[in-house]
């Protein structure tokens, strides 16, 4: 049996689609926080078969969760404080998200100007359609598909 330590603090991301894990580690770019993460994939699930499940030991506020909501809002966001789960945060679309996708419009000035930060703005939440902030660029579904 895999056993991996309790949080004192953090959080844990749990039913994660398997196979998703590494993506979602990226996305929030954990590999540039100093902190503790565990990584496990394909654990098994009564719910999803199999899961995928990451435990991030460090204050919440230093990764942006709203790009979970647009990941896969049916992720489970467990909020850690002194070994005890404090909160159960829900997931919705983000209104804005910056540098999770990219605009593929070849005209759009992030295809020009390398620096500049990928912004996508919700446009319409019932089809979950996102735009490029500098051409309008149209972004819809989700990363988790």
């Amino acid at each position: 049996m895999l056993n991996v330590g309790a949080l004192k603090e953090g959080y844990v991301l749990d039913h994660i689609k398997a196979g998703k894990a590494m993506t979602i580690y990226h996305d929030l770019a954990l590999d540039q926080l100093d902190c503790t993460v565990a990584i496990i994939k394909n654990a098994r699930s009564e719910k999803m078969g199999k899961k995928d499940i990451i435990k991030v030991e460090c204050p919440i506020d230093q990764v942006d969760l709203d790009i979970l909501g647009f990941i896969d809002h049916n992720i489970t966001v467990n909020i850690i404080k002194d070994g005890e789960i404090v909160e159960k945060r829900e997931l919705k679309l983000p209104k804005q998200i910056k540098n999770v996708i990219k605009c593929k419009n070849p005209r759009c000035i992030t295809s020009i100007e390398q620096g500049l930060e990928h912004i996508f703005i919700l446009a319409d939440p019932e089809k979950e359609v996102y735009r490029c902030k500098y051409c309008e660029q149209k972004y819809s579904g989700h990363r988790n598909k």
